[in-house]
Formats: C-alpha cells, structure tokens, sequence
C-alpha cells in the first residue's frame, strides 16, 4: 500500500517521495480515507505511529491545489516544540503547491507570525495561549476554518489546555470537520468529542498483545547510584546501534549541568530546559534533529511532543512522576516504525514511585536490578563493547586551547605586574603574601 492508494494526490505523494516517505503506517491507513471522506475523526494510537500525517495529508487535499489567502485550516497542539515540527512536515507534504503554512506560539515575538497571517497563510499550526491571544486582537481569523485538529489531546489535558481549546472551538464555525488526535483517551477528552464533533468515527490502532507500552520499544530498569550514573551514561552512550538519544532529567539546574559533564566526557550534547530562550530552544532542537548535536538533555515539560523519528535510545535518568510521564517520555523512541531502547534509572528513595508505575503498566519489573558503571549484565544488555570507558577524545580541543588563553592574566595591565612583585618581596621579607 502507498499514499497513492490511498487517495492522495499525486503532487502531495512526489513530495513525500523526494523524503522517501512511501509506506503508509496503521494510523495512516485508516485515518486519511475516512478524513478524505469529509467525516469527523477521532484517532487514537500511542506517540510516534505518524498521527501527523494521518490528519495533515486530508487536511492539505481538502483545501485543494490553489487554495484562496486566509485562514481555512486550524491544528491545535499542546507545545511549542510540536507546533514547529507539525507546520515543517506540512510544509513538506505542501511543498508542490503554494499552499502556506504558518507556525503560531509564545516565547517569539509577535511581527512575524502576524505578518505570516497577513500574507494570506491558509494552515495554521499553533499552541492555545497564542492562539487565542491573537483571535482576541483580530489578527487571526477563525470565522472561515473548514478543518480542525487536536493533536496530542491527552497532553492538553494534562497541561491544563482544555478550556482554551472549548474557546477556540467558539471561534470556529460550527459546519467545520474536526479530528481529534490523541495517544490515550481519558472521560475529559471523550466528552470534548461528543460535545464539538459530528458523529465521529473513531479509529484506533494497537496490536490487542501489545500491553500498554509499544512494542517496539526494549525496556532496560537498573537501580543506580547516584554517583556513578554518570558514568553508566557515558558508558551506555557508546552502546553499539546508538543514535539519536533523549536523556530526560528532572530539574532546569540538572539537563545543565548534565549537558556540561557529558560535552567534558567528548559527547556531543545540548540542553532543553525551562529558562531557555525560545530561541535558545530552537537552535537545541534544530540542532538535535539534524545531527549536528546527537543527545538532548531535557527537563519533561520542555520536551512534551518532541517528535523526532530517528532516536534509538532514550535514558529517564531519574523516574518519571507517574506512569503517564513514563509513556510520553519512552515514547519518544520507537517511532515510525523503527525499534528502540528505553532505559530508566531508579534511585534508592524513588523506588516507591517506580513500584506505582511498574503495577500500573504491567512492565514486570518490580525490583530493579542493582547495577553499576562496571556491572557485566549492563553491558551484556545494551551491547557495549567490554572494556569501555565512561568517556571519549575530546572532540574540540583546539577551543579548549582557546578558552585557557583567554583565561591567562592579561600582561598589559601595569596593576598585574605590580600585584606580583609585591608578592614576591614579600616572601622574601618572610611576610604572609596578601590575597
């Protein structure tokens, strides 16, 4: 099966060709005829099963290959992260047609997003706070939206979106086809389906042995100590097949400190935290997801809807808060279709809260095997090679060099000369040398 079979025109398929993106997943399968079809939807499949697409390519289709300026099409979503990374795989899929897309979320300033809507921008991707800031001041328009999206409605619901999201809802035309996304489905979320979509079909994708966690994902639980997880990631970090890798952390103060320690080991890593900029933010995931840094050290908040397909590990470094945090932070591996490898570190005084999680998902694991940087099951399991070491060459010692000049006395200032000569008179006169 291809896009094509499915339905979908051929100038959206070539686009998604020149990525190599061919093979539509389950979700996909399913949810692109009945959207095409101009019914509402309801998906539900866990994170990283290409929702996105399952929901963007009816949603390009339906507004046609030469579609009128304005605002016709509205994806809601609970980040900003996301936000960015649905409108660049939409524009991706749109890359054939003029259609334009526009990312809308807090943390950036106002001018270019404002001026992305005047342009005429007909797709809308972005988070609830902004969004309905800018509706409030008539800079966006969402009396003529046709299609409408929740994605990651779950995570709405846990960040406390929901009740603006039923205000965007009230700016929106009734006659509209909305799809609604999401990994689980509490009461919250079912009953914000009956109340704003048509008869709904709901689809949901998931293999019935699959257990709560996907499949396709290897858990690892060690019990850690504290002083030597370091060096188990340093050591896990060289495992053999290891890209792409989330370390997520519980604190700002630890992803950077963290991120500090792994870059002084030779690892090329980069942080993703609360008293980040935007900006800051954007140049971490941008460089994350070209490569150009390989492991993201991140705070769970910062990270929520990290949509990355090529991460093969992901590394809790402490456990998460409860079972639904564990889901949304392993299921950032996995994705697409491609296995990965989760590892979860428990300390000793966590381990009521790992009990909690290990009951409620059934992961079978009550009592984490104790383990440290040189245990041979470590390295059995995650398949580092023997022998190695919690550290690697230092890539950049060229800036090394650089950043110890600079910290040398600057020898033009006549006060440094003079301070050193004191000293040394008095040494020779016997006296305490002053500070």
């Amino acid at each position: 099966m291809n896009f094509r079979s499915l339905g979908i025109d051929a100038d959206i398929c070539d686009a998604l060709d020149s990525k190599n993106i061919t093979s539509p997943f389950p979700i996909q399968q399913q949810a692109i005829p009945v959207a095409l079809s101009g019914t509402d939807v309801i998906g539900q499949a866990k994170t990283g099963t290409g929702k996105t697409l399952g929901f963007g390519l009816p949603l390009l289709q339906s507004l046609g290959q030469n579609p009128e300026p304005g605002v016709q099409a509205l994806v809601v979503v609970p980040t900003r992260e996301l936000a960015i990374q649905v409108a660049e795989d939409l524009e991706l899929a749109a890359s054939n047609r003029p259609t334009q897309i526009a990312a809308i979320y807090g943390g950036k300033a106002y001018e270019g997003q404002v001026a992305a809507l005047k342009a005429g921008a007909q797709v809308v991707v972005g988070t609830p706070g902004r969004l309905i800031d800018l509706a409030k001041q008539k800079l966006l328009d969402l009396t003529k939206i046709r299609f409408m999206v929740l994605d990651e409605a779950d995570e709405m619901l846990d960040l406390g979106f929901l009740p603006d999201v039923e205000k965007l809802f009230s700016f929106t035309p009734q006659d509209r086809q909305t799809m609604l996304f999401s990994a689980t489905m509490p009461a919250a979320i079912l009953n914000l389906a009956r109340r704003y979509q048509n008869r709904p079909i709901h689809i949901r994708v998931q293999d019935p042995d699959e257990g709560k966690t996907k499949a396709d994902i290897k858990q690892f639980v060690y019990r850690a100590h504290a002083l030597d997880k370091d060096e188990v990631v340093g050591r896990i970090l060289q495992a053999e097949g290891r890209g792409k890798t989330v370390i997520f952390v519980k604190t700002k103060r630890t992803s950077a400190k963290l991120t500090e320690e792994l870059t002084d080991r030779g690892f090329s890593a980069t942080p993703l935290h609360g008293d980040m900029s935007q900006e800051a933010r954007e140049r971490s995931m941008t460089n994350f997801r070209t490569g150009k840094k390989e492991i993201l050290v991140a705070t769970e908040v910062a990270a929520r809807g990290i949509d990355v397909d090529d991460v093969t590990h992901v590394i809790n470094y402490s456990v998460p808060e409860d079972e639904k945090a564990y889901l949304h932070r392993v299921g950032r591996t996995g994705r697409a279709g491609k296995l990965g490898v989760a590892i979860t570190f428990v300390d000793w005084d966590d381990m009521a809260r790992w009990v909690h999680i290990n009951r409620e998902l059934e992961l079978g694991q009550p009592e984490p095997q104790e383990t440290y940087s040189s245990s041979k099951h470590l390295f059995e399991e995650l398949g580092i090679p023997a022998g190695t070491k919690g550290r690697i060459a230092r890539a950049k010692e060229p800036a090394k060099e650089k950043s110890e000049a600079k910290s040398k006395p600057v020898q033009s200032s006549p006060a440094a000369p003079k301070r050193e000569r004191n000293r040394v008179r008095n040494y020779r006169n016997g006296s305490k040398p002053q500070a």
